[in-house]
């Protein structure tokens, strides 16, 4: 078949991302207001910050906003995992960044299945926080060994979409009428299963163990547990949330409140308690929770470095885990710490704190002749720049949300167990490097304005602002 036949690996994670928000809105009716808050919020940010605006149109984001979101999913076994890595594959996302959530209690470790190129991100930003069950963890053999052979009995894929997979990797694509077909297969993977595949007591053996060891064992698949907006004020959103009957959770995640947002910011309300038929009583189940992020720059490794010294500085003021009875402190302490991180985009990007995108500007495509370096052409206005948004995750934040969304009693101890290279045993591919791919985005648009202007190579004289 001629490849022009294919629809695009981006307008397939479209229709995916569009189909997964509308079964999420019918399973989870908070959703829904979720996105209506969220919608309005940005629209009022949008009115009443129009530098705001103007950065999301310098960018291009400002048409992806609304159709921004990420979805988050547990699989319980290596080919579970590699599978679902082949079923992403078709829609363009590859696997970025690894994250161990050992040290937070919780026995999984993770990557983010993204598209990684910013015209594919433009397309359909939708990015999926995937979990791979460590049944190493368990301390108990009898019960790591029960939970194995719940997880070899099930399948999580129907038959038609591991035969689209196929097809696709076989063809190199898929036609329109077989992309619509592989998204409606693919959504049975992420549906709710009111029906547990255990009896109640195997049921509160898990649970005992771990509660999220129950959630990716007891059912028969991998069911969405969130779906997240992306908002452009997550303070706004977190007072409006009581006034749509939706508790918030006590703190938000991340940094704190900035002119210039940094890395990520998340909050959600509690999980939902679910009505379950187990295989021989009734019972109940907590898993589904609504989470809602405002993305900010992404953050070279010295940015980085800074963001965790701060963030830990707070943490160890505050003397304890920020919970309910301490997050006003815990906010301000925050907010004290930052003040040692820039909050303005010239010093983040002279000071090589943040990765960065290039634009020609009316003034610099008019004129006959430009300065001799980035700096000179930025100061002349000829260039422009945006701090490139971040599109992966924070590893505490994660843990975090996992955390005081699951419930925090009995939470067990499992110290820092990364293990990188099991995870790509298991998945059957490397994980890539996020910041090598900002890096490359950056030099991307460099390059794109030295054509723009006639330049002959702007990466020469840019020196440490692309490698920071």
């Amino acid at each position: 078949m001629p490849a022009q036949d294919f629809v695009s690996p981006d307008q397939i994670r479209a229709r995916f991302s569009a189909a997964m928000s509308l079964m999420y809105k019918q399973e989870v009716p908070l959703y829904g207001t979720l996105l209506a808050l969220v919608s309005e919020v940005n629209r009022q940010v949008m009115t009443q910050r129009p530098e705001v605006a103007q950065a999301l149109r310098w960018t291009g984001e400002v048409e992806r906003l609304d159709q921004e979101r990420h979805g988050a999913i547990r699989v319980g076994t290596a080919a579970e995992l590699s599978t679902i890595g082949r079923l992403f594959a078709v829609m363009g996302m590859q696997p970025v960044g690894y994250y161990d959530l050992s040290p937070a209690g919780v026995p999984v470790h993770s990557t983010a299945f993204r598209p990684v190129h910013e015209q594919s991100l433009h397309i359909s930003p939708f990015r999926v926080f995937t979990s791979l069950l460590r049944l190493e963890l368990i301390d108990d053999p009898a019960l790591r060994e029960l939970a194995r052979s719940i997880l070899d009995k099930r399948q999580i894929f129907t038959s038609r979409a591991l035969e689209l997979i196929e097809q696709s990797e076989r063809d190199g694509g898929l036609n329109d009428e077989d992309a619509n077909e592989f998204v409606a297969q693919a959504l049975h993977t992420f549906r709710w299963h009111h029906e547990a595949t255990v009896t109640a007591q195997e049921y509160q053996r898990l649970h005992d163990q771990h509660r999220l060891i129950a959630d990716v064992v007891a059912f028969k698949g991998p069911h969405i547990n969130h779906l997240t907006p992306r908002t452009l004020d997550i303070d706004a959103i977190q007072l409006g949330m009581p006034a749509q009957g939706i508790p918030p959770k006590a703190v938000i995640e991340g940094p704190p409140t900035r002119r210039h947002p940094i890395l990520l910011r998340q909050t959600s309300f509690k999980a939902l308690q679910e009505s379950i038929d187990f295989r021989d009583a009734a019972g109940s189940h907590t898993a589904r929770f609504g989470e809602i992020e405002q993305r900010g720059a992404a953050l070279t490794p010295k940015g980085r470095q800074l963001y965790d010294q701060l963030l830990d500085a707070a943490r160890e003021a505050l003397g304890g885990v920020p919970a309910e009875s301490n997050a006003d402190r815990y906010m301000s302490l925050l907010a004290e710490t930052f003040r040692a991180f820039p909050d303005d985009l010239g010093q983040m990007r002279e000071q090589g704190l943040a990765y960065f995108r290039y634009f020609p500007t009316e003034k610099g495509l008019a004129a006959s002749e430009h300065p001799a370096s980035l700096d000179a052409l930025i100061q002349a206005g000829h260039v422009h720049f945006e701090a490139l948004v971040y599109e992966d995750f924070l590893p505490v934040s994660a843990a975090g949300i996992f955390q005081s969304n699951l419930g925090d009693d009995g939470q067990a101890e499992y110290g820092s167990n990364a293990n990188r290279d099991a995870f790509e045993d298991a998945l059957g591919q490397r994980v890539q490097d996020e910041l090598a791919l900002y890096a490359e985005s950056e030099r991307r648009s460099l390059v794109a304005c030295a054509e723009a202007l006639g330049l002959p190579g702007l990466e020469a004289f840019t020196g440490h602002h692309i490698t920071h």
